[in-house]
């Protein structure tokens, strides 16, 4: 029950908290495990796919919700939550050539960086989760590992500490490896992204279309393309060959925050629709 317990009550101090007692412990697992909207759910496209009611720990939707998977860029949540506890947000890190050469030798997707560029953590945290920039991710993980190594193992205890007993991270980026994908599932992810989602800073970034840097080096724009809808709060897009597309998104409705995962999906366009069919179910059901 105590892993449980961190995933209920995750909305942020801005949302309406329920005004009756709260369940005890019994009534808040029969609800999480069998309280369903009463309207049939539109049909959710991808291998698996979690929805679930973050303000209430209700869950909406489960679709081989804790299928191991690997998650490709969905992994940068992970590492900006570890980021914004181990950094300032005006902390200054150098790019080196070896984060840049690693994102292209790995074509992964990328902010542009360029060595010997000094940016701080807060617009790093711009390159990472808008483009999903994998030359950010491993700036990021080489300074506050301290190396890469150290940094990946640091999320991989933070997973554990959070009760994500499905999660298992290789890198800070999500890229396939010659040893092998981490993995993670819709169900952990989701809460992950629930959890994150507390922090101001990176919901007002995850919010974010485009994003210039104070001194206009560098224009990003989000690839989240979920931020039209009613109450969108990102989260994070993803795709590798072997994860599909993937798919954190999250909204404010009716007073609730719901965030939902979408793995392995196969049209990269139709996950937005998907997402966007699920929101509106959940909230009008």
């Amino acid at each position: 029950m105590a892993a449980f317990a961190l995933f209920t009550g995750v909305a942020s101090p801005a949302l309406a908290q329920p005004a009756t007692a709260a369940p005890g412990p019994a009534a808040l697992v029969r609800e999480h495990t069998t309280a369903f909207p009463a309207y049939t759910a539109p049909h959710a496209y991808g291998r698996a796919v979690y929805l679930f009611d973050a303000t209430t720990g209700r869950e909406l939707l489960d679709k081989n919700a804790g299928k191991r998977m690997p998650v490709a860029s969905l992994t940068k949540i992970m590492t900006a939550y570890v980021v914004l506890r181990e950094a300032n947000l005006d902390d200054q890190v150098k790019i080196k050539r070896e984060d840049v050469e690693y994102a292209w030798n790995n074509d992964g997707t990328t902010a542009d960086l360029e060595p010997g560029d000094t940016l701080p953590v807060r617009e790093l945290l711009y390159a990472l989760l808008l483009p999903s920039g994998a030359d950010a991710a491993h700036a990021l993980a080489r300074v506050y590992g301290p190396g890469v190594d150290g940094f990946v193992a640091k999320m991989n205890a933070t997973a554990k500490s959070l009760g994500l007993n499905d999660t298992l991270y290789v890198n800070a980026d999500g890229l396939p490896t010659r040893a092998g994908d981490g993995y993670s599932t819709a169900r952990d992810q989701a809460r992950l992204a629930a959890i994150t989602l507390r922090d101001p800073v990176f919901t007002e970034i995850t919010s974010t279309r485009q994003h210039s840097t104070g001194d206009g080096r560098y224009d990003w724009s989000n690839t989240n393309h979920m931020l039209g809808l009613p109450g969108a709060i990102g989260v994070k897009t993803g795709f590798t060959n072997a994860a599909g597309f993937c798919l954190a998104f999250a909204a404010d409705r009716h007073d609730h925050r719901l965030v939902g995962v979408i793995l392995g999906e196969d049209d990269s366009s139709r996950r937005w629709d998907t997402a966007g069919s699920l929101l509106d179910w959940a909230a009008e059901s």
